[in-house]
């Protein structure tokens, strides 16, 4: 055979091969019985809000195959939520109601308060003839859905408010004004976060990855450019710690009658517009609040300690690897968080953490860190536990603590034992 003939018939092969071989693999990639990707169903919530009014209407309405919807379950206190009315099954079950939607024309509506009183009298949620602040679980308290398997929803938010008014929450903006909502970690998407509307000034920024609005009703003294400056200092920090620090951040404040305290929520927080951004003894609530965003992180019961002394704990390394606060202000803080246990704190696992108890618990992580330095021969930190705890979509509890911990450090750690854990605070 001549030799170029031959050349010519082992290239045909070589060919046929390859042909054959990427056909082989397309049909085992894609087997007859594979069921094709479903599209999501639609989900738009219309909230129209008044003025001085702070009973809000809101409907669901199911835009796209409300037939995968097989039932939604929401959370309705019968003090905030009325005039509840709709398509499909509505069923009551105590502070619950349960929506089977039809397979058309699928909606649910009712009328829920967007004030809200703590037992001092004053609000974490409040509507004036100017401005709105309230969370954006209100608008829809969904607790749990039931849908068919392989869907997910495609949400959108659509906010009737007054003329001139703005709107700010953590969420972009198609080019039609409705806000896109969008978490991964849910099946069902509904608004969350805080929201702030009306009358408002807001200041924004850019840190590494993070889109920041500070924003406060117009008038109510909220220091903005102040809070950026803490965050240009200190948001850097906690980004290194906790790799999926969110990638926009609201901050929202009032003056009184709203609460005199913090309160963090997804990619947001609320802070009372007189808060210091230090307190005098070198700890800060808005880093504080800033740590649980960046954390997302809920306890199991008894565990509510690891949460809130993360969260301080946190807040004194950002003041103190961005410089913010020197090494000598730095050990007095913790000295005096040390002291504090000693003389006032309880015992760790109580149903919820504050004050002397939470104080507690920063020597304890602080403790826990030093352990698995040692041990780990520096290789780990309790930076390594806090990013693993945030990105883990459990419940924090001791035992994923104390999991997490020994794993890094490679051996059973002292500082998590039972009775190092139940023993008396120790004297700073």
């Amino acid at each position: 055979m001549p030799e170029k003939r031959l050349v010519s018939l082992l290239l045909q092969l070589v060919c046929t091969l390859a042909v054959c071989a990427a056909f082989g693999a397309r049909a085992a990639s894609t087997p007859d019985s594979a069921v094709p990707e479903r599209p999501a169903f639609g989900v738009l919530y219309t909230a129209w809000i008044d003025a001085g009014e702070p009973w809000a209407t809101v409907r669901i309405r199911l835009t796209r195959h409300p037939e995968w919807v097989r039932w939604v379950r929401l959370e309705v206190d019968p003090e905030r939520y009325r005039d509840i009315k709709g398509s499909g099954t509505i069923t009551r079950e105590g502070t619950h109601l349960k929506w089977a939607p039809p397979s058309g024309d699928a909606y649910l509506q009712y009328r829920v308060s967007l004030e809200s009183r703590r037992a001092s009298g004053t609000f974490d949620g409040r509507v004036t003839a100017d401005w709105a602040l309230f969370r954006g679980e209100d608008l829809a308290p969904v607790v749990r859905v039931d849908v068919e398997d392989g869907t997910q929803s495609q949400a959108k938010l659509r906010l009737n408010v007054p003329d001139g008014w703005s709107i700010e929450s953590i969420y972009p903006r198609y080019a039609s004004g409705r806000l896109k909502i969008d978490n991964p970690r849910n099946i069902f998407d509904r608004p969350s976060g805080w929201f702030l509307l009306g009358k408002t000034g807001v200041r924004r920024d850019t840190i590494g990855h993070t889109r920041i609005a500070i924003g406060a009703p117009v008038g109510e003294g909220l220091r903005r450019m102040d809070i950026l400056a803490l965050f240009r200092w200190t948001v850097p920090t906690l980004q290194q710690i906790f790799p999926d620090f969110p990638e926009r951040l609201l901050v929202v404040g009032a003056g009184d009658p709203m609460w005199r305290g913090a309160l963090s929520g997804p990619s947001s927080l609320y802070v009372h517009a007189e808060r210091p951004l230090l307190s005098e003894n070198g700890t800060s609530t808005f880093l504080h609040e800033l740590v649980h965003v960046a954390m997302r992180a809920r306890s199991e019961p008894g565990a509510d300690w690891i949460v809130e002394g993360l969260a301080e704990y946190y807040s004194l390394e950002a003041l103190r690897r961005s410089g913010t606060l020197g090494e000598r202000r730095f050990e007095r803080a913790h000295h005096d968080l040390a002291e504090w246990a000693a003389r006032a704190a309880g015992p760790l696992d109580a149903a919820s953490s504050a004050g002397a108890t939470t104080a507690r618990a920063v020597g304890v992580l602080r403790r826990l860190d030093a352990e698995i330095r040692t041990a780990s021969g520096g290789r780990h930190s309790l930076d390594d536990v806090a990013a693993e705890l945030a990105s883990d979509r459990r419940r924090v509890s001791l035992e994923l603590l104390r999991a997490s911990a020994e794993r890094f450090a490679g051996r059973p750690l002292a500082t998590l034992s039972a009775v190092s854990l139940s023993a008396p605070p120790p004297a700073p």
